[in-house]
């Protein structure tokens, strides 16, 4: 069975889904019951964004279990704790952090990266704040920031500003592309759920430092999710080319959909750069229709 770990001359490009596990997975996606989701959830998609960790913390021997049972190429991209970026914003959180970093730094170099998402309040002024706070940081992990204010997407001074901040430290700026999640009209109860919950911020492309984040939140059409994700696949390549590991998630409203949305991004990827193409995903066969007798 192929995945996605096969080797490249090109800069590596991981891909996750927001989740390693849901309860239709072990019949539509892995065509066998599961007790560890994760471990057959790694052995097709080399990333996960570990949104888990925003809420709470696992226990040490969960976290040597996760890096027990994965591939030595898998990488694990977490958020930093809720309490920290939200509750804190960032103010005399210092123990908070070195708790979050020390367990995780158990998974050793699994820890692809760790996101800090900041609050859609959290604006320029915050931004000394910010600054405080990644130097701070280890330098031994690599680190993303998601923001939120509207002023840090207008192409103004804000936006400039916090860009040269990411640029000076080495950290990724991650990108948001919920476009396709906007497109068209709501049709299901899932849909508008999770159109209040997700941000519909403009897409500046920049890679402030060389592990550029996108996540891309889909909707249900396939038409409408192609043509968003045309632009990554050339995206994804100039980045790989430029020697920059890219960390690209895949969303959908209800994320059991998830991995269908991942394989619809590799195989566009794949048709447009055959020869350097990604390892497609496998997926369990559909049940058999039986024709009806009568």
């Amino acid at each position: 069975m192929t995945n996605i770990h096969s080797a490249t001359t090109l800069a590596p490009v991981f891909i996750g889904l927001p989740l390693w596990q849901h309860n239709s997975w072990p019949k539509r996606w892995f065509g066998h019951a599961a007790k560890r989701q994760l471990a057959d959830y790694s052995l097709q998609l080399n990333s996960v964004e570990g949104n888990t960790t925003f809420y709470h913390l696992p226990g040490e021997s969960v976290v040597d279990n996760w890096a027990a049972i994965t591939p030595a190429d898998f990488r694990f991209t977490f958020k930093f704790h809720g309490d920290i970026s939200h509750k804190a914003s960032l103010r005399h959180c210092d123990a908070m952090v070195t708790q979050q970093l020390n367990l995780l730094a158990r998974l050793e170099h699994k820890l692809g990266q760790l996101m800090l998402q900041l609050p859609a309040s959290f604006g320029p002024a915050q931004l000394p704040l910010l600054e405080g706070f990644i130097q701070k940081l280890p330098a031994d992990f690599s680190y993303g920031v998601e923001v939120r204010h509207p002023d840090f997407f207008a192409k103004g001074e804000a936006e400039k500003l916090l860009n040269r901040l990411l640029m000076a430290h080495g950290v990724n700026r991650v990108i948001m592309d919920t476009r396709a999640l906007f497109t068209g009209d709501v049709d299901n109860t899932v849909t508008a759920e999770v159109r209040t919950k997700k941000p519909r911020v403009p897409v500046n492309v920049i890679a402030t430092a060389n592990q550029p984040v996108m996540r891309f939140v889909g909707n249900n059409n396939d038409e409408d999710n192609a043509r968003c994700l045309q632009p990554w696949v050339a995206k994804c390549h100039q980045w790989r080319e430029q020697g920059k590991t890219s960390y690209l998630f895949f969303h959908r409203p209800d994320n059991q959909d998830a991995p269908w949305l991942a394989q619809q991004f590799i195989e566009l990827y794949n048709l447009r750069f055959p020869q350097s193409a990604l390892p497609e995903l496998t997926f369990a066969p559909a049940p058999a229709t039986q024709n009806s007798l009568f």
